[in-house]
């Protein structure tokens, strides 16, 4: 049997290529893979829901809803970073599965919190777990899949991100009712798809490339043949031999970091890769996934009804993946995220008007009512009488906005606010009847719609928004956002920094990618909400607006076609010509693409 297999490694070398073999089993090994993609759009769009329900039940403030939100992102750019290294030093398939322990353990602390200390904490554990999943899983799933649909199979990270986005729309929908506990159910169950991973996992294979790199031929050739489905394999084999040599040539004795700095092509892809996750943030895309409920309740929606709105942009960001999955490798890169930029700039537009015009357009306050506070309302309750239109009364946390249904510009009125939960509890009026009669009510009660024995009317209560005719707006807006930003920004960054490098500095440069993604989406949803309230709705869009406009101009310059070449040939695109002619100079021959 030896001598038998012995031959067909030797007729495998001395072919042109390798056997054809069958792509199955590495879409089976993406699939599982990428379950941690789903873990990290799970998490990423079940806050969005769950934090309405949390800070209705537990009063937290606009920095407590912000460090919530942001401790899962902070703690994935740090532990992104640490990835890189045991990527390199233990495989990328034991950090796979090692995020997936964390990510279940996070769950179920996020789940059982009774206070926001120990909602923190759970929140940070998940956010090691991402950052783990989120810089191995591109690079296990590239260094396994065959140039001609690497592009396609990367991108399948991202299909899962948004896949786990509408199941966790969906399941915030459910679970909503529950004003008390929902929100435990909702964060908890994303431990169930971890422990999936976790065991599926045993059954694959560790990256035939970083075996080769550690020396293990026999291992690498074995996981090769798993993942291809064939016996010859030596040509890939060989390719890939071929590259660690010559970086072995290379090496100066400099640390990764300071090597990959001091060698140009190099230092451009890193600029590349870095530049392009920190634009795919800046666009404002977790704005829209982490706040997505909260941003449609500003522009008029009631909770409910936002919550569940949310898979409107979801379903869509999920569908529109799929365009960029088929687009990738007959387009190629560049174009796609280039018109995805596009795509997004239109939807950031559309937000931005609709909230500029839902301000203009705002009800004025044409009900003023007399009634009582005593001790339930705070000694600022006065200050909701002097109002005259809806959006500065709701810009104040004390206020709130009472109307009827059918007729809010008409109906409208300005009332204080109950100071621990201004989203459950408005003011308590007293009415005079035609019969002289003093009748005492709750004119919106905490379950913000209610029938008044009398009136038969149906009012809403609104602590921080406003009805408009513009709410259409939010949703078209979101929408043609997650449209834009689906085929092409969304997973070209993670593809791209997948091929970029060369093997020896893979792993540092993809953990200093998304060591910069995690860092500038930090930034991010840390101060969204801090600019609503500083620059204003419109304000917040048009400055991503602003920001994205910069991001084309870049993609523009920086940004060549990867499309269809090995991982070893991309590296020459990033060569400048004078390092093309020392590199020349000093073998005495052709360019080498093995830098």
């Amino acid at each position: 049997m030896g001598a038998e297999n012995g031959s067909k490694y030797e007729a495998s070398v001395n072919s042109d290529k390798d056997d054809k073999g069958s792509n199955f089993y590495v879409y089976y090994l993406t699939c599982f893979a990428t379950i941690g993609g789903l873990l990290f759009g799970y998490d990423t769009g079940i806050i969005s829901g769950s934090m309405l329900l949390i800070g209705d039940n537990w009063s937290l403030t606009t920095i407590w809803k912000e460090l919530i939100v942001s401790a899962t992102v902070g703690a994935a750019a740090i532990f992104a970073l640490i990835a890189g290294y045991l990527t390199d030093y233990i495989g990328r398939k034991k950090v796979v599965m090692i995020a997936s322990v964390i990510f279940t353990i996070g769950a179920v602390i996020m789940g059982a919190s009774t206070n926001k200390e120990m909602l923190l904490v759970g929140r940070l554990v998940v956010g090691a777990g991402i950052g783990f999943a989120s810089m191995s899983i591109p690079v296990y799933v590239a260094e396994a899949s065959p140039p001609a649909i690497r592009g396609r199979l990367v991108t399948i990270n991202q299909l899962f991100i948004t896949i786990g986005i509408v199941i966790s729309s969906v399941v915030a929908g459910l679970f909503s009712v529950n004003k008390q506990d929902g929100w435990r159910y909702m964060l908890g169950l994303a431990g169930i798809p971890s422990v999936i991973q976790f065991f599926g996992f045993f059954g694959l294979p560790e990256s035939p490339r970083w075996l080769m790199e550690k020396g293990r031929r026999d291992d690498a050739r074995k996981a090769l043949q798993q993942i291809r489905k064939v016996q010859g394999v030596e040509n890939e084999l060989q390719e890939i031999q071929d590259a660690i040599d010559e970086q072995k040539k290379l090496e100066t004795g400099k640390g990764v970091l300071m090597r990959m700095l001091g060698t140009q092509p190099v230092r451009r892809a890193l600029v590349l890769g870095c530049g392009m996750q920190l634009f795919q943030q800046l666009c404002g895309i977790n704005t829209v996934i982490y706040y997505s409920a909260s941003i449609l309740k500003l522009a008029g929606f009631p909770v409910e009804l936002a919550i569940w709105l949310v898979c409107v942009p979801n379903v869509v960001n999920c569908l529109c993946t799929f365009i960029g999955i088929w687009l990738v490798e007959r387009s190629g890169r560049r174009w796609l995220t280039i018109m995805s930029m596009i795509g997004v700039m239109i939807g950031l537009a559309v937000l931005a008007i609709g909230f500029q015009l839902s301000i203009v357009y705002t009800p004025d306050i044409k009900v003023f009512e007399a009634g009582t506070d005593g001790n339930l309302f705070s000694n600022a309750s006065s200050q909701c009488f002097a109002y005259s239109k809806c959006e500065a009364c709701i810009s104040n946390e004390y206020c709130g906005f009472c109307y009827e249904k059918e007729s809010p510009a008409s109906t409208g009125s300005c009332l204080p606010a109950f100071k621990d939960h201004p989203e459950q509890y408005a003011f308590f009026s007293e009415n005079t009847t035609a019969n002289g009669d003093v009748e005492s009510h709750f004119r919106c009660n905490a379950t913000n719609v209610w029938d008044l024995e009398r009136s038969k009317r149906t009012y809403y209560w609104a602590d921080s928004y406003c009805p408009t005719d513009y709410s259409w707006m939010a949703i078209l807006g979101l929408a043609l956002f997650v449209m834009g930003f689906a085929p092409g920004l969304g997973p070209m960054p993670w593809t791209i920094n997948s091929e970029i490098y060369p093997l020896w500095a893979r792993s540092t440069g993809t953990s200093l990618a998304t060591a910069t993604n995690w860092v500038f989406n930090l930034i991010v949803s840390l101060t969204f909400l801090s600019l609503l309230e500083s620059i204003g709705k419109y304000g917040t869009f048009w400055l991503y607006f602003g920001i994205c406009f910069l991001g084309l101009i870049f993609m523009f310059l920086m940004l060549p076609e990867t499309k269809n070449r090995s991982l070893e040939e991309v590296q020459e695109l990033f060569m400048s010509k004078e390092y093309k002619a020392k590199l020349s100079q000093d073998k005495g021959k052709a360019p080498d693409t093995h830098f």
